[in-house]
C-alpha cells in the first residue's frame, strides 16, 4: 500500500485523517508549556517569537521573549525606539542582523497598518525581514487561518513518516508545501494544532540525531519505521566552523562592547582596539558589522545604530 494512503487513512467528519488526530491528541497531551502557545499572547508576541526561535535555542529565547515584550508590548513601542536599542536587547540571541528587521518590521507596521500585525499572508510577507515561513506561522498561529507551516522539523516527520526516508533532502517550497496540504485537516482549528503538533513531534521526538520511535504517536504507521529505518542517502550535514578564534567571535565581541556602552556616546577607537589582538580580523570584522547596519561610525569612534 502507498505510504501516503497508509499514512493519511480514514478522515473524520471534519476532514481530519487518522494520522492527524493521533498527532494532534498526542500534541494536546504532552506538548510543552510555551508562552507563545497562550490562547492570548497576541500576535504581536506570535512575531517576535517567530523572529527569536530562527536558528536559536528555546530555552534562550523565553526568557529574552519576555523582556522584550514587557519592554516594547506593541510594534509601535519598538517603532517609537532606535533600532541600536532593539540591538542591544537582543544580546545573547545571536544573528543580531533579526533585531534590525524585526525593527524595521515594527515600523512597518505602525506606518501601514495602523499597528496592528496583519494577518493575510500577503501583507505578512511584504513586511521586512519576513519571509514564507513567518508569514503563514502567524497567520495560521496568531490568527487560526489554515495554511500549510513547514519548518525543518517538519520536513524531517514527513520525510520518515510519510515518505519512509531518513532525510528530507534539500527545501524545495512548492513541494514541501504540498506535502505538508496533502495530510493538513480542512477544519482551521484542527489544521492550526496539526501545524504546532508535527512541528513539535520534529522538535522532540523525531528528532535528526536521536529519534524516539517508542513514543511517537504515529510510530504504528511510520513508512520510514515500517521500512527498518534506511539510510536513504541525504545531504551530509555542514560541520559548523569553529567559533573560537572566528569572525563571528570577533564581531560578537565588538557588540558586546557597544551594547554595554551609553547609546548616545558609543566607543572609542581605541576601546574596539582592545578586544582582539589581531588587527587585520578586528577590522574585518567592524566593517562587516557597519556595513550590516549594526553598528555605525562616529566622529569619536562607533555607536549602536540611531
Amino acid at each position: 500500500m502507498n505510504a501516503n494512503i497508509r499514512a493519511t487513512g480514514s478522515t473524520h467528519d471534519s476532514g481530519t485523517s487518522d494520522y492527524a488526530r493521533a498527532l494532534i491528541e498526542w500534541f494536546d497531551a504532552s506538548a510543552r508549556d510555551l508562552p507563545w502557545r497562550a490562547p492570548d499572547f497576541g500576535a504581536w508576541g506570535i512575531l517576535v517569537s517567530e523572529f527569536m526561535l530562527q536558528q536559536t535555542p528555546v530555552v534562550r529565547v523565553v526568557p529574552r521573549l519576555a523582556e522584550w515584550l514587557e519592554r516594547w508590548p506593541t510594534p509601535a513601542a519598538l517603532a517609537a525606539d532606535s533600532p541600536g536599542e532593539a540591538v542591544r536587547a537582543w544580546q545573547s540571541l545571536g544573528y543580531p542582523r533579526r533585531a534590525l528587521w524585526l525593527h524595521a518590521c515594527a515600523v512597518a507596521i505602525t506606518e501601514t497598518h495602523d499597528g496592528v500585525v496583519p494577518s493575510d499572508v500577503g501583507a505578512l510577507r511584504a513586511l521586512p525581514g519576513i519571509g514564507d515561513y513567518t508569514s503563514r506561522a502567524v497567520a495560521v498561529f496568531a490568527y487560526g487561518d489554515r495554511h500549510p507551516v513547514v519548518d525543518t522539523n517538519t520536513r524531517r516527520v514527513i520525510a520518515r513518516s510519510i515518505e519512509g526516508r531518513d532525510d528530507a533532502g534539500p527545501p524545495s517550497a512548492r513541494r514541501d508545501l504540498e506535502a505538508m496540504e496533502r495530510l493538513l485537516p480542512h477544519d482551521e482549528h484542527d489544521a492550526r494544532r496539526f501545524n504546532a503538533a508535527i512541528m513539535e513531534l520534529g522538535a522532540v521526538v523525531c528528532t535528526a540525531r536521536r529519534p524516539d520511535c517508542d513514543i511517537c504517536p504515529v510510530r504504528s504507521s511510520c513508512a520510514w519505521l515500517q521500512a527498518g529505518f534506511p539510510e536513504t542517502g541525504g545531504p551530509k550535514k555542514k560541520v559548523q566552523k569553529k567559533f573560537e578564534g572566528s569572525d563571528r567571535q570577533v564581531r560578537g565581541l565588538v557588540l558586546a562592547l557597544l551594547r554595554a556602552s551609553d547609546g548616545a556616546h558609543g566607543v572609542s577607537v581605541g576601546a574596539v582596539d582592545a578586544v582582539w589582538h589581531d588587527g587585520v580580523q578586528l577590522e574585518r570584522a567592524v566593517d562587516g558589522l557597519v556595513r550590516d547596519g549594526l553598528i555605525a561610525r562616529t566622529p569619536d569612534g562607533f555607536a549602536l545604530p540611531s
